[in-house]
């Protein structure tokens, strides 16, 4: 009877030790498993999204270095900033000895990643691009480092007020959409696909992007390509509409002949953080005035 007991006790060793080991396993936004022995206590963010993502989770205790621009909730300020992923002190980063970096997932920053976990580092890759990866990233960061807690009512809150902006903000499905230009940068002048946040937050709001099928993320288009597409509002990231003035010139759009040029705080759409509702929402207001009659 002693070895069927010792056999038992140590399948149930393995057994609790799996559930403990599976417990600490998320799939990052890149689909790549993301696996720590214990929670995460010397968190690295590499992105400002990321800094948000991960407060918003209960982390920020265990968050000891961001990038730069990581200026929000106003706690991030207080952090040293070890640059970013275009241009990042690799060598300052592996001497804190973070035992989780959450970096953007785009551009060079994948080689920067791949160049972490080569000294054994973990390594989430976040890039948001619709809100349920929002919540789900709150989520997945709150179980690496240990603060469900916190982390699981945040994403639940989050997912509660998305719900009731669709709710707010739902047209009848004979209402067309209207077509929202979003502009990224004024020269060369650049715009963004239907793959990013911004565009979910257009359709959210009963929007279209006109150029939502374009291959690139953010491609580069052409003021004839504008004119083409007449949209009923030009919308930018920004404090003020200064960036948005050169439209003036051309009477001919409906957004510039009725005065539907609109700036929205940049930190609320551009990043794929909680306070993309908040950019939601003042999008959503912005689309219902141009509704009106």
């Amino acid at each position: 009877m002693q070895l069927p007991a010792r056999l038992a006790l140590c399948i149930l060793t393995l057994l609790a030790s799996s559930v403990a080991s599976a417990a600490l396993c998320v799939i990052d936004d890149a689909g790549r498993n993301v696996c720590l022995e214990r929670p995460a206590q010397r968190i690295v963010s590499l992105a400002p999204h990321a800094t948000e993502l991960l407060f918003a989770a209960g982390a920020a205790t265990r968050v000891i270095a961001v990038s730069d621009y990581s200026d929000y909730p106003l706690a991030a300020r207080n952090l040293p900033s070890i640059g970013n992923v275009f241009a990042i002190d690799t060598e300052r980063l592996l001497a804190i000895q973070p035992d989780l970096v959450v970096i953007w997932g785009t551009g060079n920053a994948r080689q920067l990643a791949q160049q972490l976990r080569n000294k054994h580092i973990h390594v989430f890759e976040s890039e948001p691009r619709d809100f349920e990866t929002v919540a789900s990233s709150i989520e997945r960061l709150a179980l690496l480092a240990g603060t469900e807690a916190l982390g699981r009512p945040a994403a639940a809150q989050f997912r509660q007020r998305l719900a009731g902006l669709r709710e707010r903000y739902r047209q009848p499905a004979s209402t067309p959409p209207l077509t929202v230009l979003y502009q990224v940068w004024k020269q060369p002048l650049m715009t963004l696909n239907d793959e990013h946040l911004i565009s979910a937050a257009i359709r959210l709001c009963g929007g279209k992007n006109p150029f939502g099928l374009l291959k690139e993320t953010s491609p580069t288009i052409t003021t004839e390509a504008v004119l083409a597409a007449d949209p009923a509002m030009i919308v930018t990231g920004a404090d003020n509409t200064d960036s948005l003035m050169q439209w003036r010139t051309l009477p001919v759009l409906q957004a510039v002949r009725k005065n539907h040029l609109v700036a929205i705080k940049a930190d609320w759409l551009n990043r794929a953080g909680p306070r993309i509702l908040d950019g939601t929402e003042a999008l959503c207001k912005e689309i219902a005035q141009v509704r009106k009659p």
